[in-house]
């Protein structure tokens, strides 16, 4: 997939102008790049798209223009866009209640390493978690991780060829599994492959 340049990018005039049709384009988008597992673990798979209405978000909260800083925005976030043999997603864990949150994210410990995504005939894939930096210490995990499903020439094959995509947790405080996974959903991640 199409990693983003500053050439894709819009100026800030130029967002403000756009920015509502964007974000409804982007908001559209999104519906089939997002998947509950359970009622409190969403995992929000990233694109090229998702990724440059995120640059364009920050720049202009930030109000950045100047090039150097642009191209710290393009670095950072066009590590989550997918290279075509893998799906990159944040993971959020989401609790309305501040304190039900706290003392879930000490109970949910290493969830990020027990969740899989399972290609219909082949084993589970586990994701590479949080390789920018660590998001969980020895006392509690982060509500929000960075993921990379790695994938291999024969499990896309099977995917274009129609097996079914699954996911899961397995975490002594969190077991749920998603079988099959939406259509809509199951098609735009494959749209991400080569």
């Amino acid at each position: 997939m199409k990693k983003l340049t500053r050439g894709d990018l819009f100026s800030l005039e130029k967002y403000s102008e756009i920015r509502n049709d964007f974000r409804l384009k982007i908001m559209s988008h999104k519906k089939n790049r997002h998947l509950a597992i359970g009622p409190n673990i969403t995992l929000y798979f990233e694109d090229n798209l998702t990724m440059h209405y995120q640059i364009q978000e920050m720049l202009r909260a930030e109000k950045i223009f100047e090039s150097s800083a642009i191209d710290e925005e393009l670095a950072v976030y066009n590590a989550m866009i997918p290279d075509g043999n893998n799906w990159k997603a944040t993971l959020m864990i989401e609790f309305t209640d501040e304190e039900e949150r706290r003392v879930a994210l000490k109970k949910m410990l290493g969830i990020e390493n027990n969740l899989w995504l399972k290609i219909q005939g082949f084993s589970e894939i586990y994701p590479i978690s949080d390789e920018d930096l660590e998001r969980s210490d020895e006392d509690k995990t982060s509500a929000v991780h960075f993921l990379r499903f790695q994938l291999d020439h024969e499990m896309i094959n099977g995917l274009k060829d129609g097996c079914e995509l699954s996911a899961g947790i397995n975490h002594p405080e969190y077991e749920y599994t998603v079988n099959p996974i939406a259509q809509n959903i199951s098609e735009s991640l494959i749209s991400d492959l080569d």
